[in-house]
């Protein structure tokens, strides 16, 4: 199949429908009419709502040039997202501060849920157990994902886990020459295809280092290489880059990487914590 990577699913389902069994065009109908309940729903309830197997669910969805229904999941949402809520493009030079305000805390609302309903709890749970079974993390972006990257350090150094932080590519490839197995990097990038950060990617596999990529592209580099892959879905607006709009979704994503690391090691981050409370309410003369 050639590359379709910027078309959208139901153009691809348009345009090999002919192609599908009867099964297959069951299915085809079936997200074309729900597509607000595909992001909504797993493969096991879309399979039972249609009583077909979920192995034929996945092989249509690889049909599409999906890696799976949760890719096909991931493109839905970021394609449904404008019609169902395309709150930054009601935004008017005629809008009080305060109106502007209400969309905005709303777009980034919408963002956050359709990334909490994209994400795929097997794909979480490697994630969390990765960082768990590590002796350090590492936090990798550029530009404006260098932010979140920083962000992430912030985050972990309150769960003991040695944390840090690189946003050149130089300190990248020097760090990352330096880890090994037992060690995870978390790769931030919008698109999943910085050809600077990929390069750092490249070289973590090549060291057996674990990787967690964190993209709003399921069909990316990133996703190729990446041990595992976490979401986000955002819009691009008149107003906010869709990079821009997705800095919330993935800081929350981390966010949540964080809280179920500091649940599993409970004992070893109140420590941390209580520790670096103690620091800075020292009181220096």
């Amino acid at each position: 199949m050639s590359d379709q990577s910027n078309v959208s699913v139901t153009r691809r389902i348009r345009s090999s429908y002919k192609q599908l069994s009867e099964k297959e065009k069951q299915i085809a109908d079936y997200i074309i009419e729900n597509p607000g309940k595909i992001i909504h729903s797993t493969i096991n309830q879309v399979s039972d709502d249609l009583t077909v197997a979920d192995a034929t669910v996945f092989r249509f969805c690889k049909r599409l040039g999906f890696k799976g229904y949760q890719a096909l999941k991931i493109a839905l949402a970021s394609e449904i997202v404008n019609p169902i809520q395309d709150i930054h493009e009601t935004i008017s030079y005629e809008d009080s501060e305060v109106e502007i305000v209400h969309k905005v805390f709303q777009s980034n609302i919408n963002a956050l849920e359709y990334t909490r309903e994209i994400q795929e709890s097997s794909s979480f749970h490697k994630a969390v157990e990765m960082i768990v079974q590590s002796k350090q993390i590492h936090f990798y972006g550029n530009g404006g994902s260098g932010v979140v990257a920083l962000d992430g350090q912030h985050k972990f150094m309150r769960t003991g886990l040695p944390s840090y932080a690189h946003t050149d590519t130089h300190m990248q490839l020097m760090t990352v020459s330096q880890l090994g197995e037992s060690d995870t990097v978390v790769f931030i990038s919008h698109t999943g295809s910085n050809k600077d950060l990929m390069e750092v990617v490249e070289l973590a596999k090549e060291k057996g280092v674990q990787t967690i990529g964190i993209t709003n592209f399921a069909k990316s580099p990133l996703n190729k290489l990446a041990d595992v892959c976490l979401y986000t879905a955002s819009q691009e607006t008149e107003f906010r880059s869709e990079a821009l709009s997705s800095r919330i979704a993935e800081l929350s994503l981390i966010d949540a990487l964080y809280v179920n690391y500091s649940i599993k090691k409970e004992e070893q981050s109140k420590q941390a914590l209580t520790q670096i409370r103690q620091a800075i309410s020292r009181k220096r003369i």
